[in-house]
């Protein structure tokens, strides 16, 4: 058997290579239809064995999402986030615009970032999913402390965009909204793996009931 070669993937990665004979039996007939289709999967936070991958199919309809889990020798192509800020684009949606407007305030950070939800789906499928009212996702991989003062900052900076920008902050352990954590709230929503629970810092190992 040849093993695929592929870094260890991560949330928000799109995937290709699910087989529609993989598909669990109460899967709706739409998930078959877009697999068909060679249409990619987005990984998503959740235990799973060693050998699999937690991931989300996405339909045409915002309330068309399902959640599955794939082998990772069925893996054939990954694209993440990161590679998705510089692709060119003939759509001048105003998230799209947003995206341009907003590259030199995330490139003076220092840190990985990329585009996440739908346009990351669209930047890397070519499939037509934003539309007029779209926000932006973006994720910034923050391996270090990020502080609330520099949240804020950036959130003040992020404001200007035409659209609205959702940024999570991917720490060691999951992920923190942006917002959450340049407010005031003392402690913050931690979304890992095995759940989400709140955190007074997302870069230190939660411990349940702490």
């Amino acid at each position: 058997m040849v093993m695929n070669t592929f870094p260890p993937v991560q949330p928000h990665d799109l995937l290709w290579g699910l087989p529609v004979a993989a598909l669990p039996t109460d899967a709706p007939a739409w998930v078959a239809e877009v697999i068909g289709l060679g249409h990619p999967v987005v990984v998503r936070r959740a235990l799973v064995a060693d050998d699999c991958v937690a991931v989300g199919v996405r339909g045409r309809t915002r309330d068309q999402r399902f959640a599955l889990v794939m082998k990772r020798a069925d893996i054939s192509r990954c694209v993440q986030p990161e590679q998705l800020i510089d692709v060119a684009t003939d759509s001048e949606w105003p998230v799209l615009e947003a995206l341009r407007q907003i590259h030199p305030v995330m490139q003076k950070l220092g840190l990985p970032w990329g585009v996440a939800g739908s346009a990351g789906f669209e930047l890397a499928t070519g499939i037509p999913v934003l539309h007029q009212a779209s926000d932006l996702d973006l994720i910034l991989r923050t391996p270090h402390f990020f502080s609330r003062q520099q949240a804020a900052e950036l959130v003040t900076a992020l404001d200007g965009a035409i659209c609205r920008i959702d940024l999570q902050l991917q720490t060691p352990f999951g992920a923190v909204a942006l917002r959450e954590w340049a407010g005031a709230a003392r402690q913050v929503l931690l979304k890992a793996d095995d759940g989400a629970r709140l955190v007074s810092n997302p870069w230190h190992l939660p411990e349940r009931g702490a």
